[in-house]
């Protein structure tokens, strides 16, 4: 059992105060926009006092990852786990599925662009479906609306741009025409200036102010996002996406190509091992947006929701349908009847990174045990068998299904 050092993602859209408010430490006044725990290069994990978690995993491959897993991924952790802490709205963006990651990966390599570039997209050969269990209120815009609904939003703005919008997607009401109408709001050629964006902005305001809204919560959202990015086209794009509420304790999962942005609030996220972002707006960051399209369906996409399947007393698994990982919420003991304080095991095996989300909790494997709060980690390999909790408190685990 390897105790991990996360390493702090500084972002400018992060909370300043949610991260060190579950960590018990004071903040500094900076963004602390995540807390990565994994082997990505981008930003590995430091086993206290003794390197890194990959060096620690490129030593001994089988032992630490497993046969299966290694015959599967190859001698790397196939995960990412992370705190995730939004203060305000993230980049409008898509994540590559494994094929066009590949692909493009390697041409860009190819092509010598470097890989801290501001203009390279793929960061890795890795695609990127992710999965977010909330710790608090976590609010975010995910994947299409029908195109008929999204008509009924844009409409009746006064606004010419946002008509031709509504009339394409009443002409075309599928994915081409929801495709068709995100790049004409997106790209350079196409996309509303900024007086345009204000304009629609305010107008959704003045219809939410009079109650005609078809959308009062999209109106919302369309005020919000122009706050923080003003005449940024991506405040109309995000118009045709679906809003999200999560409550604490609910799971949503994002599939490669699924057009999301988070705005708010603090969880926890699982993802396959990857640094793939391609933006199409609502950033400071360089945006693609032919590059995004490229892996974008247009297809109306409900926000995946994914119910925890308590598979014991104390444990409830998020199964999200992909082989890089799954995500299991252990609390101890069990509210509100208090138990003898036995440990519990924490079902699991393979590797696995267990992350304290709250309480003061004691892990423990046949190699040795230790105490965790709120924010410390560890890496327990393969070759440790399981993995038992007690103390009082929850504990997050990513492993491999």
């Amino acid at each position: 059992m390897h105790p991990l050092t996360g390493q702090r993602q500084s972002y400018d859209w992060g909370s300043a105060t949610a991260i060190p408010g579950l960590l018990g430490t004071p903040d500094d006044g900076r963004p602390f926009a995540e807390l990565w725990f994994g082997t990505h290069p981008a930003a590995p994990s430091s086993i206290r006092d003794d390197g890194t978690l990959a060096d620690a995993i490129a030593a001994d491959p089988a032992d630490a990852l497993g046969d299966v897993v290694v015959a599967r991924f190859g001698p790397q952790l196939p995960f990412l786990l992370k705190l995730i802490a939004p203060a305000r709205p993230l980049s409008l963006q898509v994540h590559p599925g494994l094929g066009r990651a590949q692909e493009q990966f390697a041409a860009e390599n190819a092509a010598g662009v470097p890989l801290d570039s501001s203009h390279r997209c793929y960061r890795d050969a890795n695609h990127k479906p992710e999965l977010l269990y909330a710790l608090t209120d976590v609010e975010a815009v995910c994947g299409f609306r029908t195109p008929r609904r999204a008509a009924e939003i844009v409409s009746g703005l006064g606004v010419p741009v946002m008509d031709r919008i509504a009339a394409l997607l009443l002409e075309t009401p599928n994915a081409n025409g929801m495709r068709a109408a995100f790049r004409s709001l997106l790209a350079p050629h196409y996309a509303p200036p900024p007086e345009v964006v204000q304009e629609v902005a305010a107008a959704c305001a003045e219809r939410l102010e009079r109650g005609e809204s078809p959308s009062p919560r999209m109106d919302a959202i369309v005020a919000r996002l122009n706050r923080h990015h003003p005449g940024d086209p991506g405040v109309l794009a995000a118009m045709l996406l679906n809003p999200v509420t999560l409550r604490p304790g609910e799971a949503i999962y994002i599939p490669p190509g699924d057009v999301h942005a988070y705005m708010s609030g603090l969880g926890v996220e699982v993802m396959a091992a990857s640094d793939n972002v391609l933006r199409a707006g609502l950033t400071s960051k360089a945006v693609n947006v032919d590059e995004m399209l490229a892996n974008v369906s247009g297809a109306a996409a409900p926000p995946v929701r994914i119910a925890g399947e308590h598979i014991t007393p104390h444990t409830q698994v998020f199964y999200a349908p992909v082989d890089d990982f799954e995500l299991s919420i252990t609390a101890v003991p069990l509210a509100p009847v208090d138990d003898d304080g036995a440990p519990v095991t924490v079902p699991g095996t393979g590797p696995r990174i267990a992350l304290c989300i709250g309480g003061d909790l004691e892990v423990a494997t046949a190699q040795g045990a230790q105490r965790l709060r709120a924010g410390d980690a560890v890496f327990v390999g393969a070759g440790e068998g399981s993995l038992t909790v007690s103390g009082r408190g929850r504990l997050a685990q990513a492993s491999v299904p």
